[in-house]
């Protein structure tokens, strides 16, 4: 896929996001390390990212705005978690992470967008690995290092009716 194709596609999940859920998808600075956060209400992307990035970004961090709206379990789960993370955690975790990514491919699908399915699962992947790795050890190695094209496919879940309610930035949480 090129950068225009991404660019159209984020620009479309920017647009649905807004109009079907009420959540608005903002363009700006976000703190480092952070390149996206999200606090219930609204989603931010960091103007610096590239197309894909910002259409995963988009994607993922709605998935995490689903579950906070409709699980306060979630809203704890993504709160600060200072590394060494206790091993129990580790399950829920990767089952929120999951969670998220199963609502962005029923987002990414719900907008007629079926063919970045391996493209998201990879992403997604990755991400998890990031994270057990930065949970597990505290450092924070380039997040792409840990991709593996071809993963099993996830599946996506239907997104469930929410109002988006303000809650509070990631930012303001865990710093990964």
């Amino acid at each position: 896929m090129d950068e225009s194709y991404f660019r159209q596609c984020a620009d479309r999940a920017d647009s649905y996001v807004e109009q079907r859920y009420g959540i608005p998808v903002l363009i700006l600075d976000v703190p480092d390390p952070f390149t996206g956060d999200l606090d219930g209400a609204q989603i931010h992307v960091d103007y610096e990212t590239r197309p894909a990035e910002r259409l995963f970004l988009i994607c993922h961090l709605f998935g995490h705005t689903v579950q906070w709206n409709v699980n306060p379990r979630a809203r704890e789960i993504g709160q600060p978690l200072a590394p060494p993370v206790d091993e129990t955690l580790m399950p829920e975790i990767m089952a929120y992470e999951r969670e998220a990514a199963g609502y962005a491919l029923a987002l990414l699908h719900a907008m007629e967008i079926r063919d970045l399915d391996q493209w998201l699962t990879d992403l997604t992947i990755c991400d998890l690995r990031y994270l057990v790795h930065f949970y597990r050890t505290g450092e924070k190695k380039p997040m792409m290092s840990f991709f593996e094209a071809g993963q099993p496919l996830l599946a996506p879940i239907e997104i469930p009716e929410f109002r988006p309610t303000k809650w509070i930035f990631r930012a303001d949480g865990i710093v990964v």
